[in-house]
């Protein structure tokens, strides 16, 4: 255990020394925001705006922000497991196992950090959506939604991680890893339907988009942060424009007229984590036999 412990401690201060890296693993998040603030949120709080009243900035800025947290969970934690793949590339990974350390305990050390690193940056993306949306007249959660949410958050990033370390047992140098970073860093706004809302996608398009672990994160973080706003927008419609706006912006997912429960959700995100972290480790139990 102090060794798992140790190697923690390694990653993280190996992380956050590294400002480039920081920077990096939340660049996809500064891409979303200044595309937001600058063409996108304007367009789309002007496009709502008959049939939200008032309340189309807030629910709109609560709509970006909830997606940006689902990205978070995957940028930080693929930048965070470039510590594995910089230590793969310096040999330093073999001087490991050349010491009394076992590949689990290695293996446990580079999760576990990766783990830590998500939460926190996701919880660093929290505080700075949350004043963003005061700054343009929203109000800040509730303490309750503020639990709930942070729960979904401690599930995105367990699923985030195990993705991301499956995916980064396959890199062995660092000019790969980069360019894979890039791609996903560019892929994963569309992935969890930020750019554009779910609903004015093609058919097949949306059931990709659906089929993506961690765009059911986003889907939960959305109706937490839009629940209180969007009660009070929708207060005297019909169900079926609430239903209907839900529909097309991601709120809930629904595979013919049944939507998903907000179970369904959470239970994707679970077997996500647990599937894709049993893949790596008999992925790396197979690269140890070769």
């Amino acid at each position: 255990m102090t060794v798992i412990v140790n190697l923690i401690k390694r990653n993280l201060k190996l992380f956050f020394r590294d400002r480039a890296s920081v920077f990096f693993s939340f660049l996809a998040v500064f891409i979303i925001i200044g595309l937001y603030v600058l063409f996108l949120g304007n367009m789309m709080v002007e496009g709502f705006g008959d049939v939200l009243g008032d309340d189309a900035r807030f629910i709109v800025d609560s709509w970006i922000m909830a997606g940006i947290l689902s990205v978070v969970s995957i940028t930080t934690t693929l930048g965070a497991f470039g510590i594995m793949v910089d230590d793969k590339t310096k040999n330093i990974l073999k001087d490991f196992l050349s010491a009394p350390f076992k590949r689990s305990q290695l293996a446990a050390g580079y999760v576990i950090s990766s783990f830590i690193i998500g939460v926190i940056m996701s919880i660093a993306a929290l505080i700075i959506a949350e004043i963003y949306i005061v700054i343009n007249g929203g109000s800040l959660l509730g303490f309750v939604p503020l639990l709930k949410l942070l729960g979904v958050m401690l599930l995105s990033v367990f699923a985030g991680t195990s993705m991301v370390f499956l995916i980064v047992n396959f890199f062995r140098s660092s000019n790969a890893f980069s360019v894979a970073s890039s791609i996903i860093g560019t892929l994963i706004g569309f992935l969890t339907g930020i750019y554009i809302p779910i609903g004015q996608f093609p058919s097949a398009v949306q059931t990709v988009i659906k089929s993506f672990p961690i765009s059911h994160a986003a889907s939960l973080f959305r109706q937490i942060m839009m629940e209180a706003p969007m009660s009070k927008a929708f207060a005297n419609a019909p169900a079926g424009a609430i239903t209907d706006f839900e529909r097309t912006m991601g709120v809930t997912f629904f595979f013919g007229d049944k939507g998903l429960s907000p179970l369904i959700n959470i239970l994707v995100l679970i077997a996500t984590g647990v599937v894709f972290l049993v893949l790596a480790i008999i992925s790396m139990s197979v690269k140890k036999r070769q």
